[in-house]
């Protein structure tokens, strides 16, 4: 099944972990192609409230993760010498079984599924990525609420939606990261155009699996003249929502950052060559800086 950017804000694996999933968007079109309507302004500012929402009120929300760590090997949890020191925790081990591990401490054994959250003390642990690359994913308590670190959003602009034509070309599988920092087996599916920048820009879109689930989309992970003075340095995604045949919407009103953008524990995906826009894309997700310099 091949997931719109919308339909994996209902099911990528943020929905897997608590039903409230948010996914990552993507691109594609006709140098010519003029500016097609967008769906309702109001769909667009719902998305946004809710993914707002999430991210200050979600157990698993990215603003709460304290760890991140490969699951090669037995891993110890807890005291300050560990691999995940924790603080207020008793030493826990867990150990890979066959696609899911075991939790252990003097006490007892608990058995933790991919993207199923397990308590330990006032953090939450998941197992995430795919069964060969196995990541550990630890979040913390609520935290005090950081202005600079709350989402704000481009005015939405008709003129950043267009509906665009997929140039297809031979498949090529491609190990990248996703939105959430996890990597994947993606696949570069051919091109796209926009009419953006001198004479338009062509850009690369690539099948992106969501590990766990039967979703995908066809994304773009883009840059532009915004990059670091209004919108994440490292770039935004975006996903293509498919219209009829090899024709999609793209609606750069959807760009969102990848989650690196709101905590250093998260890795930042490599940006993809040839996916720069020289032009400002003044639409979508934005960027504070930490100093509070946009």
């Amino acid at each position: 099944m091949v997931a719109t950017g919308r339909s994996r804000l209902m099911n990528g694996f943020l929905g897997r972990l608590l039903a409230a999933g948010v996914a990552g968007l993507v691109i594609g079109c006709q140098a010519d192609d003029p500016p097609v309507e967008p769906g309702p302004a109001l769909d667009v500012e719902r998305e946004r409230a809710s993914y707002v929402a999430w991210l200050e009120s979600s157990p698993i929300s990215p603003l709460r993760a304290v760890a991140r760590i490969p699951l090669t090997d037995t891993i110890y949890i807890g005291p300050p010498d560990s691999d995940i020191p924790l603080a207020d925790v008793a030493e826990h081990r867990l150990v890979p079984r066959r696609g899911v591990a075991a939790l252990d401490n003097e006490w007892d054994r608990r058995m933790v599924a991919p993207y199923v959250p397990v308590a330990v003390g006032d953090y939450l642990l998941t197992i995430q990525g795919e069964r060969q690359l196995p990541i550990v994913m630890v979040f913390g308590p609520p935290l005090p609420k950081d202005p600079l670190k709350t989402p704000e959003f481009y005015p939405i602009d008709t003129n950043m939606v267009f509906e665009v034509e997929l140039q297809r070309s031979k498949r090529r599988a491609v190990r990248m990261l996703a939105l959430d920092g996890i990597e994947v087996e993606g696949t570069i599916v051919g091109t796209v155009t926009v009419p953006l920048g001198e004479g338009g820009t062509s850009l690369e879109v690539r099948h992106v699996p969501d590990p766990g689930t039967e979703e995908s989309a066809l994304e773009i992970y883009f840059r532009d003249e915004t990059n670091s003075s209004g919108s994440y340095p490292a770039g935004r995604f975006v996903a293509l929502e498919p219209v009829v045949g090899d024709r999609y919407r793209l609606d750069f009103n959807r760009a969102r950052n990848p989650f690196c953008a709101y905590s250093t524990i998260y890795p930042c995906p490599v940006p993809w060559r040839g996916n720069g826009i020289a032009t400002k894309v003044e639409a979508g997700e934005k960027y504070y800086m930490v100093d509070g310099g946009q």
